[in-house]
């Protein structure tokens, strides 16, 4: 089995077992958000979507008792390794968001889930794409997550959700506050298209999906933060 090596800036240098999702720029973006909120030793965060692990690690290297939570089973594995390298304590739990942690409540939530629109109606059950796709509107689990994870939220907690512009954040902000948080656009970034992205221009081009000649080669990335005030 390969294994691929990742050096984002933020979370550090991280193992990845092949199929499962390797830090990028929106990971990076997560964690300089995360970076911005008062984390410390009594910070509990629950990490949904942990992928490899990087955004568990680096909350755990500001001090929080982290917990880590995904469906794939080689994420699981690889997120338990990276904390083994890291020589950070961090607790990763297989599951299907926070029904992984019944009863539990955070300070904090991270996510960076899938989020990429697919032609595809439903997000897929298993193989690399299901890190990124995310059914024809790339919200099928963004739209879980602001569902759920106010639940979880202690009095004072914050989500902080990364996903694409393409996705509609303005729906994202509608929802979270419809839950009763106090919900902005806390950060963005605009980067290339990447190769998934590249290959369905046309696709997104006849949703409407795509603004202007900037939008044909260009994503926009957002962290949505939502308080429990």
């Amino acid at each position: 089995m390969v294994v691929h090596t990742t050096v984002p800036a933020a979370p550090g240098r991280l193992l990845t077992l092949p199929g499962v999702y390797a830090p990028q720029d929106d990971t990076e973006l997560l964690a300089r958000a995360l970076g911005r909120e008062a984390i410390g030793p009594d910070t509990d965060l629950l990490d949904l979507g942990t992928g490899s692990g990087a955004l568990a690690v680096h909350a755990a290297r500001l001090g929080a008792r982290v917990t880590a939570v995904d469906i794939a089973r080689r994420a699981v594995l690889t997120a338990r390794l990276n904390a083994m390298v890291a020589r950070q304590r961090i607790t990763v739990l297989r599951g299907d968001l926070t029904a992984a942690v019944p009863g539990r409540t955070y300070d904090v939530v991270a996510s960076n889930p899938p989020y990429v629109p697919s032609p595809s109606v439903r997000p897929p059950r298993r193989g690399p794409a299901r890190s990124w796709d995310a059914g024809q509107d790339g919200r099928a689990v963004v739209d879980r997550i602001c569902a759920s994870a106010p639940a979880v939220l202690r009095p004072g907690g914050v989500l902080l959700l990364v996903h694409s512009a393409l996705c509609d954040p303005d729906a994202t902000v509608r929802r979270l506050a419809k839950e009763g948080l106090e919900t902005t656009v806390a950060d963005q970034a605009r980067i290339p298209f990447g190769p998934v992205l590249r290959s369905r221009r046309s696709y997104l081009r006849e949703r409407g999906m795509l603004d202007g000649e900037d939008g044909e080669h260009m994503e926009e990335l957002v962290v949505i933060r939502a308080e429990r005030t």
